[in-house]
């Protein structure tokens, strides 16, 4: 008994991994209610994955004077730059989806699954790069290299975002009971996720 009560109380020691998880993941969903209110008004979801990022980054590391204040310092201070860069990503996603609902001719599938990739890669590394450096790119295209160049991280990130995109899809089909949960959990548990894999390819340059 004695041996279990130690080993119980190691796993819920506040340094011990499965805290720490635990931790991260209710810093995760907190950040995703935030992402959630402060998008309304759509045009502002730039700001909200950009200040996304940086909050739980920030959380995972103890930075900052708690999540809540990290979220809205970045939010503030990148909701112009943010803004400038989700608009045209807002553009063509609106338009990438009605080719793929209106424009069904067999031709235009090469194009249109290229367009959709280079949004992915895109879209996964933009809103990072504006959250983790004061400038993180003088042209939209050197972003875009950026993910070209990390490709298989990259790949990783487009996986975590996929299988979260899988679970809404088939949770709304076959088990709606799950649904709020998921939103719950939301894009912000996801960017928990993001966050190793964006700081391992941030690194190097970061050393710099």
């Amino acid at each position: 008994p004695n041996g279990t009560r130690s080993e119980l109380m190691n796993w819920l020691a506040p340094d011990s991994k499965f805290m720490r998880a635990w931790s991260n993941l209710i810093d995760g969903i907190w950040v995703n209610i935030l992402m959630l209110v402060t998008s309304i008004p759509i045009i502002t979801i730039g700001a909200a994955l950009t200040a996304g990022h940086d909050a739980c980054r920030r959380s995972i590391e103890g930075e900052g004077k708690g999540v809540t204040a990290n979220y809205f310092r970045s939010f503030k201070a990148n909701f112009v730059k943010a803004t400038l860069l989700w608009l045209p990503f807002l553009v063509v996603l609106i338009a990438l989806a009605w080719s793929w609902i209106v424009l069904q001719f067999t031709p235009l599938l090469i194009i249109k699954f290229a367009l959709t990739i280079i949004w992915l890669i895109g879209f996964e590394w933009v809103f990072a790069l504006q959250a983790r450096f004061e400038t993180p790119c003088r042209y939209p295209e050197e972003r875009l290299y950026f993910g070209i160049s990390h490709i298989a991280m990259t790949a990783a990130l487009v996986v975590v975002d996929a299988v979260f995109v899988a679970l809404l899809v088939g949770s709304w089909f076959y088990m709606p009971g799950g649904l709020f949960l998921l939103v719950i959990l939301g894009y912000g548990t996801m960017l928990m996720l993001h966050i190793p894999v964006t700081e391992r390819v941030f690194k190097p340059y970061l050393q710099q």
